[in-house]
């Protein structure tokens, strides 16, 4: 089984950069996007569902704003959109912020449950930086007892986070910048301490680091200097995470700032 998560910087910017044809050469069984920054009713039919896949969205309210999806060429038996709508929340109305922009899809296809997830940037400013880590107080309330649920889940997506010093070029000059703040780093850290959770790309490379970045800045010349960050991640359950075989990040062709991340499960 085939999954690749991907940044699309908007569909429509990487549609005309290649996107749909390189999809069909690579063949996934499911792709999760991210900042789709597009409604329903900018999308082209092959936007919507690519030949040979089902496609299902999450769109921000907010015209050309984030925005999630996924693809897949099995017909999910289930289909969530946004936290208010999963099962595991606690109280639909306190992730309506979260909702609003559209962070989270989730598919369930048997016992396998893949999620979409756009965890927000707070580089902006502090208030949205703030908001950050609002998400991420809720979210790891969801993410605790969505592993305990005794499915194979795997969340794929833009989680903002680069985790340890190898995952970006320039760690030294990052460490007070969103994206790399202790605060973020010690979250991801629990994540996978405590509660369980399992880095996928890392279980595989645990070393890598300048071949392991999946984001670069639009800034000066950060693509070709790699002056990148890895802040893409399939995060799965253990069980699910050991079935994981193969990790790539895709560069020969860009679609956005970001790489996708390829990953091959046995079956």
């Amino acid at each position: 089984m085939r999954i690749i998560t991907l940044n699309l910087n908007g569909i429509r910017s990487a549609a005309n950069k290649g996107f749909f044809t390189w999809l069909q050469q690579m063949q996934p069984d499911i792709i999760c996007m991210q900042e789709v920054k597009a409604q329903a009713a900018d999308m082209s039919a092959e936007m919507l569902a690519p030949t040979g896949y089902h496609g299902y969205f999450h769109y921000a309210e907010k015209k050309g704003y984030s925005g999630v999806g996924i693809y897949s060429k099995q017909k999910p038996n289930a289909v969530i959109e946004g936290l208010a709508n999963a099962h595991l929340a606690d109280m639909p109305h306190e992730v309506t912020d979260i909702d609003a922009e559209g962070r989270y899809l989730e598919c369930r296809f048997g016992h396998l449950c893949v999620i979409s997830l756009y965890l927000p940037s707070g580089s902006s400013g502090e208030e949205r930086q703030q908001f950050k880590f609002s998400v991420m107080a809720r979210f790891m309330l969801h993410l605790e007892r969505l592993i305990s649920q005794g499915y194979d889940v795997v969340i794929c997506g833009d989680w903002n986070i680069a985790h340890q010093e190898i995952d970006l070029k320039n760690y030294k000059g990052n460490k007070k910048n969103s994206g790399f703040l202790p605060e973020e780093r010690a979250w991801m850290t629990d994540l996978f301490s405590r509660v369980g959770w399992v880095d996928v790309y890392r279980s595989l490379h645990p070393d890598t680091t300048d071949t392991s970045y999946t984001w670069w800045s639009n800034r000066g010349q950060a693509w070709a200097k790699n002056v990148g960050w890895r802040i893409d991640y399939q995060i799965a359950t253990p069980a699910f995470a050991a079935k994981a075989i193969e990790a790539n990040i895709y560069k020969a062709e860009r679609f956005s700032d970001h790489a996708p991340l390829i990953i091959d499960y046995r079956d």
